[in-house]
């Protein structure tokens, strides 16, 4: 149960949509396991700016409430991970839109710190399948510690976190560099030339994963 302490006390959904979610960091811990779950060790990594402490104590909150399970992996990968549940993966939708009214603020950051999540939720979240119905690809990205895989067909795009077989690209970078590249602040040739970013595989196909999405000049 709640705590009166932080419950606003009112019989109304979003004042208890907020009681559950409304702690600093904890619509961020959802978003960083929006992609699959994590390690304790992974979320603390990917969200600049935490610490340890607050970090265990809202996915305890986050637990409690029914948003985040822990589970064990099995052999032959062991430890415990963080996971949403059916109902805390609900959550994408009001993430997203929270993204979109956020992007339109005069005093977002662009040079502030981005976590691998972070980054590749801004494609998934921005891609506009008009233009690219035609492109069938996978795509895989690597950070320092992080992967993802990128699945474009028809129309769709899905992001998980995979080790694909045969990717048609795949990019080696930083979560910084790989949003910029999303947001249209550089382009490829760029960060290629600044050793930012290394493609191998279709180049071609990255640049039209790219440009399906909408960049406001």
């Amino acid at each position: 149960m709640l705590s009166p302490v932080r419950s606003y006390g009112e019989a109304c959904a979003t004042a208890h949509a907020l009681d559950v979610i409304g702690e600093r960091w904890a619509l961020l811990v959802v978003r960083d396991l929006l992609l699959g779950p994590k390690r304790f060790s992974d979320l603390e990594r990917g969200m600049p700016g935490i610490n340890a402490r607050i970090l265990a104590q809202r996915l305890r909150e986050l637990e409690d409430a029914g948003v985040v399970r822990r589970r064990r992996l099995g052999p032959p990968v062991s430890g415990m991970v963080y996971e949403l549940t059916e109902w805390g993966a609900d959550l994408e939708t009001v993430i997203a839109h929270l993204g979109r009214w956020g992007r339109r603020s005069p005093r977002l950051d662009l040079d502030a710190e981005i976590g691998p999540d972070a980054a590749v939720l801004a494609l998934r979240q921005r891609f506009d399948p008009g233009g690219v119905r035609d492109l069938t690809a996978t795509y895989a990205v690597r950070f320092e510690y992080d992967q993802f895989v990128i699945q474009v067909a028809g129309g769709d795009l899905r992001v998980t976190r995979e080790s694909p077989s045969a990717p048609d690209a795949v990019l080696t970078t930083d979560p910084r560099t790989f949003a910029e590249l999303v947001t249209g602040r550089l382009t490829v040739p760029e960060a290629v030339a600044r050793g930012r970013l290394a493609v191998t595989g279709d180049r071609a196909a990255v640049e039209r994963l790219l440009a399906a999405v909408p960049v406001a000049r």
